[in-house]
C-alpha cells in the first residue's frame, strides 16, 4: 500500500506503507486508510517530527562513537561504513514543507480520499 498525502496548498506526496506509517504514528495520528490533519494540529505535527529527528540523530552519533571506540581498538584497515540507509529526517522533510504550505494557507492535508 502506499499514502498518498494531498492538500490544496501543495502537490501530491507519495510514501511507501511502512515509512507512511511510522510518520503518521509520530505525529499522533492513526495510519488508517483514510485520514486528516488539520491546520491547527500542523504546528504540533511539525515539533513533534522534528523532535524525532533530533532523537535518531543523537542515537546515530553515539552508535558512530562506539563503532569508532571499536575501530580504534581492533586497529584494522579501513572499510566501508555498511550500508546506507535513508535517513528519518531526508524522510520528514518533504512532509515538514507540505504541513508548513498548507498551514500558511489554512488547508488541510489528506490521505486515502
Amino acid at each position: 500500500m502506499l499514502y498518498k498525502f494531498k492538500s490544496k496548498a501543495t502537490g501530491d506526496l507519495i510514501m511507501l506503507e511502512p515509512q507512511g506509517k511510522h510518520i503518521l504514528k509520530l505525529i499522533g495520528k492513526e495510519p488508517g486508510a483514510q485520514g486528516i490533519i488539520l491546520p491547527n494540529e500542523m504546528l504540533a505535527a511539525i515539533e513533534a517530527l522534528k523532535a524525532a529527528v533530533k532523537q535518531e540523530e543523537l542515537a546515530q552519533q553515539a552508535a558512530k562513537d562506539v563503532t569508532k571506540d571499536d575501530k580504534e581498538k581492533e586497529a584494522t584497515t579501513p572499510s566501508l561504513d555498511g550500508p546506507r540507509t535513508i535517513s528519518l529526517k531526508q524522510r520528514v522533510v518533504p512532509f515538514i514543507d507540505m504541513l508548513r504550505r498548507a498551514h500558511a494557507e489554512d488547508k488541510e492535508v489528506v490521505w486515502g480520499v
